[in-house]
């Protein structure tokens, strides 16, 4: 295996932008049933976010955006692995890896990278294996991509990098991976910094002893915020293969699925006009491009056949902070299995936190390794 690091661009070329503005030009669309969001993604705003990308959204643009960072391109366990690499300008910089959510990108921390670098972090960000540029190989590899196994693929990216000590960040599912971290890599990792996630409730009903009224009442709030929302998640852990089809056929399809899922936490299911009043529309269509240019929607879909999506695990190796946490309950149930040393209480108004907060989430992240450094 070799262990060469390659700088990388994206260059996408013309042909393939002619493509999706014919595709979405020629897109079927259904009737709207009757229920609004509480059946899906509404058609008539869908529709409107279609045609926006077709004629209004500037994929030139959002691709030298991205171009602006270092990326490169290694391989590490037979994967290929895409990642950017931005250091710090001030000395003795931290190094950080920051790995993205599901169903999103790289693309996601486009407004964090700045703050992080300017307040002396290295940055280290993968796309995620089987996401975007991170391409699987053909033939697919057969082992399951477990969030263990991202681990010690992310720990040998930061090992390649020469970095001896370092921290981890994540949301969603990297808030996953990120205390795997601990468990395969607690040598090198000085802690785990995550957004949401740990000290939600599992059912176990001794997680509940201690907790007050109110403390029991945000939680009810939060169980309604989640309920009907996951139907998706039973499919995508038994027959991703059959709805790979329509994301690498369809632009609209693959846009409709990541709307639902990245509008969660952000006027879904209840809906709200515009149709995401709280993430840019642009930063929106520039994962949905991603997925769609690099046929990436199918491959993506391993965080729950291979049992990496859910909530992360509870570790008390290294230290953990958490930014936009959720109900005071959340951290005390948290505190029974995690070393927590900070706990920010943010309104996240979005799940996407450092695509609606990068100000806030960075300056979480700021504080929490400073008591480590």
């Amino acid at each position: 295996m070799s262990d060469e690091i390659s700088p990388f661009r994206i260059d996408v070329p013309q042909a393939d932008l002619d493509d999706l503005a014919d595709r979405l030009a020629r897109t079927r669309w259904p009737r709207q049933l009757p229920g609004g969001w509480g059946r899906g993604v509404p058609v008539a705003q869908l529709r409107e976010l279609a045609e926006y990308w077709r004629t209004g959204f500037d994929w030139r643009a959002q691709e030298a955006r991205l171009n602006e960072f270092p990326q490169f391109l290694t391989e590490i366990d037979g994967q290929q692995v895409h990642f950017l690499h931005i250091r710090s300008p001030e000395p003795n910089a931290l190094p950080l890896v920051i790995t993205h959510s599901w169903p999103n990108s790289i693309a996601e921390f486009t407004a964090l990278v700045g703050p992080l670098t300017e307040s002396g972090f290295d940055v280290v960000a993968p796309s995620l294996p089987g996401f975007a540029y991170s391409t699987f190989p053909e033939p697919a590899d057969e082992r399951p991509w477990t969030a263990e196994r991202v681990a010690r693929t992310w720990a040998e990216l930061m090992a390649r990098l020469g970095y001896e000590r370092y921290g981890a960040h994540g949301n969603d599912a990297g808030a996953v991976v990120s205390p795997q971290l601990a468990l395969v890599d607690a040598e090198h990792l000085v802690g785990v910094h995550m957004t949401a996630g740990v000290g939600i409730p599992t059912g176990d009903p001794a997680e509940l002893e201690g907790l007050t009224d109110a403390d029991r009442a945000g939680l009810e709030r939060m169980a309604a915020l989640f309920a009907g929302g996951s139907g998706y998640g039973t499919y995508l852990a038994n027959r991703p293969q059959t709805l790979a089809y329509g994301w690498l056929d369809s632009p609209v399809v693959q846009l409709a699925y990541l709307v639902e899922r990245l509008a969660e936490f952000d006027g879904w299911p209840a809906g709200t006009d515009p149709l995401l009043p709280h993430l840019d529309r642009d930063q929106l269509l520039t994962t949905a491009s991603l997925y769609w240019f690099t046929g990436t929607g199918g491959s993506s879909s391993w965080t729950y056949y291979d049992g990496a999506a859910g909530m992360p695990i509870d570790q008390a190796v290294v230290p953990t902070g958490v930014s936009h946490g959720g109900p005071d309950a959340f951290r005390r149930i948290a505190e029974r299995n995690n070393d927590i040393v900070q706990w920010s209480g943010r309104d996240a108004a979005s799940h996407m936190v450092a695509m609606v907060d990068a100000a806030g989430l960075a300056a979480d992240i700021e504080e929490f390794f400073g008591k480590l450094r």
